[in-house]
């Protein structure tokens, strides 16, 4: 009886070490696993905040390149609005100023056939001196219908010269073309524009329109005397060399544009495109970095739920243990069940 009591305590020690031990490995993982889900988390927003950051830097470069371009649009706007106000001012100025010519019969002639031109002094002196010798023969004027023309063309800058001329000689062709190639006469300044166009680039927001404007004034100014092909190919030539992005020019100048007007066509039509291609290149980033991040989101909630799983698992274990079944009884020498459970009478139980 002494020897069943030993050991049935030392069963019963067993047994309270085997559980201690079941329950402190069950807690084990149960922590290992909370650890791990308490981390996942960590770098669930982690990645949350990063894809946050990135759509934050992609929206603010998006909002920068479109108040870029709508501030060029506006200034273009504002220059062009400029120029319309200078030009119906200085059509007022010409409606309502009154010529009056002495009685002579010499200053009378018929209606002009070709319009007048105008002067003053930003373009070329000898251009303009030519193209106002063909309107004068196609007109007919003699040399002081020719005086008083040229004088009535001259604007701004040009219209100044007069101020030195005796008021005797303003009827004089010869004294008034004479002070105008004294002033605006570009046969000393050749090289100076030559030169000049050869080192112009575009400058920083200065649009390419602007630049093409600039390089034929320049080319009217340094080639007066070529002819109109010639310039037309030397003025591609220098517009090409002026534009200041590297990828636009390149592109251009591979277009072997024949004149200023094509190459000009052909620039624009590029940065347009280059710009609405990097605006699409923006969008689809976002589209890819948002698709990503939803998959990654997936594979953390696929994750988390066979964590959970495992857990359950191990929880179940451990509220409904498994019996052995080869477990021996202590009191029948049975197996299959324990000694408490035993239902077997003992000889002692029955006297």
């Amino acid at each position: 009886m002494h020897l069943e009591s030993n050991a049935f305590r030392r069963q019963e020690e067993m047994k309270n070490q085997i559980q201690s031990h079941v329950e402190s490995k069950v807690g084990e993982i149960k922590d290992h696993v909370n650890s791990c889900i308490e981390k996942i988390e960590e770098d669930v927003q982690s990645v949350k905040r990063e894809i946050g950051e990135v759509k934050g830097e992609v929206e603010r470069k998006i909002e920068e390149v479109e108040d870029k371009v709508q501030g060029e649009i506006e200034e273009v706007k504002g220059k062009v609005q400029v120029k319309i106000g200078d030009l119906e001012k200085r059509h007022s100025e010409l409606e309502d100023r009154p010529i009056n010519f002495p009685a002579n019969p010499d200053l009378t002639y018929s209606r002009p056939t070709v319009k007048s031109l105008t002067f003053d002094g930003q373009t070329s002196w000898t251009v303009f001196k030519t193209q106002f010798d063909v309107v004068s023969s196609a007109n007919g004027w003699n040399n002081r219908v020719k005086a008083s023309q040229l004088v009535a063309s001259l604007r701004g800058s040009a219209a100044e010269v007069l101020q030195g001329i005796p008021s005797d000689k303003l009827t004089d062709l010869t004294t008034i073309e004479n002070a105008l190639e004294a002033r605006f006469g570009d046969s000393h300044l050749t090289q100076f524009y030559r030169t000049e166009l050869k080192t112009r680039r575009q400058k920083p927001r200065e649009s390419l329109q602007v630049l093409a404007a600039d390089v034929e004034r320049l080319m009217s100014l340094a080639y007066a005397e070529c002819p109109q092909d010639v310039r037309e190919s030397l003025a591609a030539q220098y517009f090409v060399d002026a534009i200041r992005d590297e990828d636009t020019q390149h592109t251009t100048r591979l277009m072997d544009a024949k004149d200023l007007k094509s190459a000009l066509a052909y620039s624009m039509k590029y940065e347009a495109a280059k710009t609405v291609s990097k605006t699409s290149r923006n969008v689809r980033s976002i589209e890819i970095e948002d698709g990503t991040a939803k998959e990654k989101d997936e594979k953390f909630d696929c994750l988390l739920e066979t964590l959970e799983k495992l857990l359950n698992s191990h929880v179940a274990r451990k509220k409904i243990p498994r019996r052995n079944p080869n477990m021996t009884c202590w009191k029948c020498i049975k197996k299959g069940h324990v000694q408490r459970e035993c239902q077997t009478i003992s000889p002692n139980q029955e006297n």
